[in-house]
């Protein structure tokens, strides 16, 4: 029997000051696809960690226990050193980049390796053909959708042939395209012999292409674990309003609205808005301009024709990086912060019972002291989630809010917007997460070819409502 690419015997894993991330895991890792399950906070960031050598020389902490990769003991060997081999994308691929342009960024990596530049362009193209991003080989990461930076950070890695591939939740911004992209690639890498190990929530077309499953909960490592049940939630499907512009509950509307980051159209629409009590699911491919609709009712992103409106009240938007929104040293202060914006006083009587009910709803009670950063992913996005939702805003506007969570996770998010929509809050959800499309949108948008249309749910297939165009 051939002897396993790694092999981890009796770890356990502490950050500094904290209780055990990882408790006395035995774990030997085979060439081919790994589908790394469980819940979020579970400690699969964590496991992923070990792997390249950022647990322990980069976040510290004490470790028990053997891990060796390749041969190499993790302890013992330099990050760069793991890093020819084992190539690693994070959950948040923004706090990845370090070029401006697609294909610097991806040509970053060879250039360290020391590559010859002939083989550097052609391992850079084929990275980008892998991915179908040869079209923004020429574009400013800047201005790419979240889930475009996505791929170009799994682009990246792809180019350096590492032996091992790990990918933290991968598809979590991704539309189906972009999915089937990544896992094509994946199945090419593995069938080639390179192992690739992918952490994810995102199940349904991931499980059937695996050939082992680990899960992870409590710091607890099960690496002999079954394949996962996927099954979705029941689909809540209900008639959709008469009409989609200003009426006598409009929240928000827009007129001629034309819109685009730096000057460039991406999305227009004609007369459109949204209801006081009314969760509007936005969707749509990667970099349709899902966002940009988004930042624009916002008021973050000045129109380029058309105009605006909105009623008085608070209007709460959660960006793709929940991260931007987190800066105090807990999560309760910073709920109570928004409680006390909200209350337009500093503080008032029962703010912080009101501030650990907002957070126990995301089910992140024990987690009220807790440092933002210390968080995981999942737990993070959460957490952004509590602290915008908090004092009941009169319009929310969330970007991609499942990214990083379980299932648990989202069903307690739309428990929450089920309140929200009961107390008037008007909901404006871009997702690619149809499932959380059929369970709570009272009217669905589509943006393609830089148009909004409105659909609906014509018809749920197994778990996944197919979106249909509205008659006119």
């Amino acid at each position: 029997m051939s002897e396993p690419l790694a092999r981890l015997a009796g770890l356990s894993y502490w950050y500094p000051g904290e209780v055990p991330a990882l408790v006395d895991v035995n774990l030997e890792l085979e060439p081919g696809l790994t589908l790394v399950t469980g819940p979020s906070g579970g400690g699969k960031s964590s496991l992923l960690r070990l792997f390249n050598g950022l647990i322990p020389h980069f976040h510290g902490g004490r470790i028990g226990g053997t891990a060796t990769v390749f041969g190499r003991d993790v302890g013992r060997t330099a990050t760069r050193t793991l890093a020819r081999d084992v190539g690693f994308v994070f959950q948040d691929p923004e706090r990845q980049v370090v070029y401006g342009s697609v294909e610097r960024e991806v040509a970053f990596g060879l250039e360290n390796l020391g590559i010859e530049r002939s083989e550097m362009i052609r391992r850079v193209g084929m990275a980008l053909e892998r991915l179908e991003l040869a079209k923004l080989r020429g574009r400013r990461v800047g201005t790419l959708s979240g889930g475009e930076r996505q791929r170009v950070a799994i682009a990246s890695v792809l180019a350096m042939a590492p032996r091992l591939i790990v990918l933290d939740e991968p598809t979590s911004e991704l539309d189906s395209s972009g999915v089937a992209a990544v896992l094509d690639a994946c199945l090419d890498l593995a069938a080639r012999g390179t192992a690739v190990l992918i952490a994810e929530h995102r199940l349904e077309q991931l499980a059937p292409a695996a050939g082992a499953f680990v899960r992870v909960a409590d710091g607890r490592v099960d690496g002999r674990a079954n394949r996962p049940i996927l099954s979705g939630p029941p689909a809540r499907l209900r008639p959709l309003p008469a009409g989609n512009g200003r009426g006598d509950r409009s929240a928000w509307w827009t007129a001629g609205l034309v819109a685009g980051p730096g000057g460039t159209p991406l999305v227009a629409s004609g007369p459109l808005g949204g209801q006081a009590g009314e969760v509007i699911a936005l969707t749509g491919a990667n970099g349709s301009g899902k966002t940009t609709v988004l930042r624009a009712i916002a008021g973050l992103l000045p129109p380029l024709s058309g105009s605006i409106a909105r009623q008085p009240g608070r209007t709460a938007y959660l960006p793709q990086d929940p991260g931007a929104l987190l800066h105090r040293p807990s999560l309760l202060a910073e709920v109570s912060w928004t409680l006390a914006r909200a209350a337009r006083e500093n503080a008032h009587d029962g703010l912080e019972v009101a501030a650990r009910a907002a957070l126990a709803e995301f089910g992140l009670a024990e987690l009220a002291e807790r440092d933002p950063r210390d968080l995981s992913a999942g737990e993070r996005q959460r957490g952004a989630l509590a602290v915008i939702l908090a004092g009941n805003p009169a319009i929310a506007l969330l970007d991609e809010p499942t990214r990083g969570m379980d299932e648990l996770a989202r069903r307690s998010l739309a428990r929450v917007l089920d309140r929200m929509r009961g107390a008037g809050c008007s909901v404006v959800v871009a997702t690619h997460d149809q499932d959380l499309v059929a369970e709570i949108a009272d009217r669905v948008l589509l943006i393609e070819d830089g148009r909004i249309t409105e659909v609906e749910p014509a018809r749920v297939a197994g778990d996944v409502p197919v979106l249909a165009a509205r008659a006119s």
